[in-house]
């Protein structure tokens, strides 16, 4: 199977790979938008800011690849916050595939929300064989609100998209990569999707 890790100027490309060769994927690390299209499966992880990841996506035109691709494509962290609709971090307009909002965190709990929680999730899709309150591993300090693509929550002070899906697009603000078990039963779903 071909799978295309988008190259770009965020961290976190690292684990992902690890994690997929777990699973027997040699993945392509790659910003070459042919190539991008060509893949089965895109993955856009990240782990960074949002303001000056999304001006480069613009400057060296991967924001018009990440959109027109029509394979399932599956954003990780920052790659899902960026996939919405805009950003408070930085004040930055995101991709608009999902129309969800990113917020920053203003709860009385510890910020950034960082460790292990559960999810709220119905058991299909990439959710597919999960228990209803998998445990998996986050850290950020902005949410994507909960809205009409939401398809798994989290609680932190406030309830949270820790998932969303619209059409061949999904994302997740855990780390499927770092959520042992459980996250590495989210990946093989995806790469069946």
């Amino acid at each position: 199977m071909q799978v295309a890790i988008i190259k770009y100027n965020a961290g976190n490309v690292g684990s992902v790979v690890n994690a997929l060769g777990r699973l027997g994927i040699v993945p392509e690390v790659t910003d070459d938008p042919a190539k991008l299209a060509q893949a089965e499966k895109v993955i856009f992880p990240g782990v960074g800011e949002a303001g000056s990841t999304m001006r480069y996506l613009r400057e060296t035109g991967l924001d018009s690849v990440i959109k027109s691709l029509t394979q399932p494509v599956l954003g990780i962290c920052l790659g899902m916050q960026l996939m919405c609709s805009s950003s408070e971090e930085g004040d930055t307009p995101g991709l608009g595939i999902f129309s969800e909002k990113v917020r920053l965190f203003r709860i009385a709990e510890k910020v950034p929300h960082m460790g292990w929680n559960t999810l709220e999730l119905t058991p299909e899709g990439i959710f597919a064989k999960m228990e209803p309150d998998a445990h998996v591993y986050f850290v950020h300090s902005y949410y994507a609100e909960t809205g009409p693509e939401t398809i798994a929550t989290c609680k932190y002070g406030i309830d949270f998209s820790a998932a969303l899906s619209s059409g061949n697009f999904y994302g997740t603000q855990f780390h499927p990569e770092k959520s042992g078990e459980t996250g590495m039963q989210i990946l093989q779903n995806f790469l069946r999707v």
